[in-house]
């Protein structure tokens, strides 16, 4: 399984199979998934699953979607490829939009999941000083990191994730697509993959 980001053929679609044991939450969507060559993904592109997630790290909603998100890939392997974007709802998390600067700028240090999985492991410390004090655990060079986030240097990156997602009509967190369905209740996510993987194999 792939562990950092990876990169992908621009506008190459998602798999547009629907997914098996839809909840009644979940509904179809007719636009093109395409990715992007600044996707973060985990997972081979011969996984029968493909999960998108637009989301935001100090969404509470979005905590409580993370670790389903570590069991099925666990569980799963390489069944699954997982996509991440983000989508900060900056009206009502302010903590959210620096967060996923910050995410980039660890990501431009080859540590982009190392801290995606920091800053949901600790949703309720995104200041500034604490951002510092995860770059430094893992080892960042933590002068640029600090210059760039700074500088907003990702922040047009954040920004056109966030345009892309209202694109396939995202507008709140989490926001799933499972090879082009759109479910958005974190609660029945881990049943209904599990149900598409079964299927699958069935």
């Amino acid at each position: 399984m792939t562990v950092g980001p990876h990169t992908t053929e621009r506008a190459k679609k998602l798999d547009g199979h629907e997914a098996q044991g839809v909840s009644g939450s979940s509904v179809h969507t007719k636009a093109s998934l395409l990715f992007h060559d600044d996707d973060h993904i985990v997972g081979p592109e011969t996984a029968a699953i493909t999960l998108v997630g637009y989301c935001e790290f100090e969404c509470p909603y979005c905590g409580r979607a993370y670790p389903v998100i570590k069991r099925l890939q666990a569980r799963l392997k390489d069944q699954l490829r997982y996509v991440f974007r983000h989508f900060p709802l900056n009206h009502k998390h302010p903590f959210a939009q620096q967060a996923s600067e910050a995410a980039e700028a660890a990501g431009a240090q080859g540590q982009f999941w190392a801290m995606h999985d920091l800053l949901f492991e600790n949703q309720d410390a995104l200041g500034e000083g604490d951002l510092e004090g995860y770059a430094e655990v893992l080892g960042l060079d933590t002068a640029r990191f600090n210059d760039e986030l700074r500088r907003k240097l990702y922040a047009a990156r954040v920004g056109e994730a966030v345009r892309r997602g209202r694109q396939v009509g995202v507008t709140g967190t989490p926001t799933f697509f499972i090879n082009a369905l759109r479910h958005t209740n974190e609660d029945t996510l881990e049943r209904l993959i599990l149900s598409v993987s079964h299927g699958r194999s069935a």
